[in-house]
């Protein structure tokens, strides 16, 4: 339904024009124009464009003005032929006129075929490979930082069309459009960077459907469309804008997924510092595919930057150390049975809980303290062959501080929980906000940006995370039972290696109140009474003294795998249940 407005000075006061060209049309349509419409201060017409000027407007047998209710609407007939009319308004007390000579008499049809490109230069840059020395290396796809329209390059979403090339959102409401060429005579692969849309606002979050565009803006669920073919986008479509926006800065929309039956996923931060006045601040959201509808599937969130959908239909859902929130979550979301959104913990976001005790949240899958990870991002599974024995396991982005982590997690009577360990690579020079597996080369693309507190201070970047084949050495699972904690690894150990003196343990605990974040409290060193490892090399047992549930415990190990490799890491994790 294109449209246009003018408003013409015909006499005073001014004449209001809005015209509007539908297609055919199999049912009878209702066109809302005005709410509280007061006939005794304001006039309103219909003209018919096209229609014998014999025919009053009101008299037309496909248009009618009806007032119901003081709504103001028009009623317009099925049919099988394009209609193009124009509503004016004016006010009652100004002169009579002859609206039909202002009306713009052109084709709005030609207006839904796109027009001609705004930003036609493909900017070229290289890729920058990395160091394939270790398990993974990290290729640096060079973003255009130097361009001709000052567009910073804050990369905060992306994902891939059916030829393999990407699509990528920036902080500053840019979409561009990536491809990458076969190698040069150097060995470089060449990008070549489309810039496809500007002026949205803060997206967040990037999905591509059907080869379609689709995004999470700060305002509003949008679509791309390029209806020329130049790649450009002509056509910003709103899906759903049901999110409230005010006038706070912190209340971001965040990612955005969709399962088979095509419904959208995100989240909706709350108030920062302040109480919710919105239904939707601090929640998790799903939009129906046709953009109809939302619904709110979970509450108490205070800043949740990503949604990961799992498997099983559940979530992943990070937050953000603050008030109500002693430090960083990562949440497990699961949904009620009987429809009730769940609460996860922050007082402030919008919500009906009024018992503030920790018993009345839903507990994380762990805490993690800022000196860990000071703030997560998204989370996504890995789907990879080519990531051997980290195909199917479960990623962490930093955003505080450049870092990928590998998320150890076990359910214990419906409770999960587990912790986080580095991946063996170097920190990213910018908070790392979204990754995607390529469906082709199966290899990590991350997007991130600055634009907030954080250690990773580069504006913004786009980078490749390979694995290389080479040995991980990572644990990829860690449970805890009786007085022991148990660690998977993925390569076999040195058996010398392993023992009591080479595994550190801590446990601390934290306050959850309205003040911001909180410190540790009853900090102690566990006793290590052995390490044993199991008879295929890849086990190993660690018996304590005691354990306990604990919001907060690191586990520090440095072992050897048999071919005289340093295992080592830091592992922050939680138990809620033994």
């Amino acid at each position: 339904m294109p449209g246009q407005v003018s408003s013409e000075d015909i006499n005073q006061p001014p004449v209001f024009l809005r015209t509007i060209r539908l297609g055919a049309r199999a049912t009878e349509l209702t066109l809302q124009i005005a709410e509280d419409f007061d006939e005794a201060k304001q006039q309103v017409g219909i003209v018919q464009l096209g229609a014998p000027e014999k025919d009053a407007p009101q008299d037309s047998k496909q248009l009618k003005l009806v007032r119901q209710a003081g709504n103001l609407r028009l009623q317009i007939a099925a049919g099988d032929q394009p209609l193009q009319f124009a509503i004016w308004l004016k006010a009652a007390s100004s002169s009579a006129i002859d609206i039909r000579s202002s009306v713009p008499t052109e084709d709005l049809s030609a207006m839904t075929q796109g027009g001609p490109a705004r930003w036609p230069q493909i900017l070229e840059t290289q890729v920058v490979a990395g160091d394939n020395e270790g398990a993974f290396a990290a290729d640096v796809l060079t973003s255009p930082d130097n361009n001709p329209w000052l567009a910073q390059m804050r990369f905060t979403g992306l994902d891939f069309f059916s030829d393999g090339s990407l699509a990528a959102c920036t902080w500053d409401g840019d979409v561009w459009h990536v491809r990458m060429e076969e190698a040069k005579p150097n060995g470089a692969k060449l990008l070549k960077w489309q810039r496809i849309a500007s002026g949205l606002y803060q997206p967040l979050g990037l999905k591509i459907i059907r080869d379609k565009v689709h995004l999470t803006c700060r305002d509003q669920l949008m679509v791309l469309h390029d209806l020329n073919g130049d790649g450009e986008t002509d056509f910003y479509q709103c899906l759903n804008n049901d999110h409230q926006v005010t006038e706070h800065f912190h209340e971001f929309a965040m990612g955005l997924q969709t399962d088979e039956a095509g419904n959208f996923y995100y989240a909706k931060s709350g108030r920062h510092a302040k109480k919710a006045i919105v239904p939707h601040h601090g929640t998790l959201l799903l939009v129906s595919p046709d953009g109809a509808t939302t619904e709110i599937l979970a509450t108490g969130f205070r800043a949740a930057n990503g949604v990961c959908l799992n498997p099983d239909g559940s979530f992943l859902v990070t937050d953000q150390e603050g008030f109500w929130n002693p430090k960083n979550r990562i949440n497990w979301v699961t949904l009620d049975p009987k429809g009730k959104p769940k609460f996860y913990g922050n007082m402030w976001g919008y919500h009906d809980v009024t018992d503030s005790s920790d018993d009345a949240m839903e507990s994380p899958l762990c805490w993690i303290t800022n000196a860990f990870d000071r703030s997560p991002a998204e989370l996504l599974w890995v789907d990879s062959p080519r990531w051997g024995a980290l195909n199917g396991a479960l990623l962490n982005l930093s955003y505080g501080y450049g870092k990928v982590f590998l998320v150890l997690h076990e359910e214990i009577d419906g409770q999960q929980q587990g912790g986080m360990i580095e991946l063996p690579i170097p920190a990213f020079p910018t908070g790392v906000m979204r990754g995607r597996f390529h469906p082709q080369d199966e290899q990590l693309y991350l997007a991130g940006m600055f634009a907030w507190a954080g250690n990773a201070t580069q504006p913004g970047g786009l980078y490749r995370l390979r694995a290389t084949g080479q040995p991980i050495l990572l644990p990829v699972e860690m449970h805890a039972r009786g007085k022991a904690v148990t660690l998977q690894f993925t390569e076999p150990l040195d058996a010398d290696s392993v023992h009591a003196a080479k595994v550190a343990i801590k446990t601390w605990s934290l306050k959850r109140t309205e003040k911001y974040g909180s410190q540790h409290y009853d900090e102690r060193n566990l006793q290590v009474k052995s390490a044993q490892l199991s008879q295929d090399g890849k086990q190993v047992r660690i018996e304590l003294d005691e354990l306990e549930p604990t919001w907060g415990m690191s586990i520090d190990f440095d072992f050897r795998s048999v071919a005289g490799q340093p295992v080592t890491g830091l592992i922050h994790n939680t138990i809620h249940r033994l």
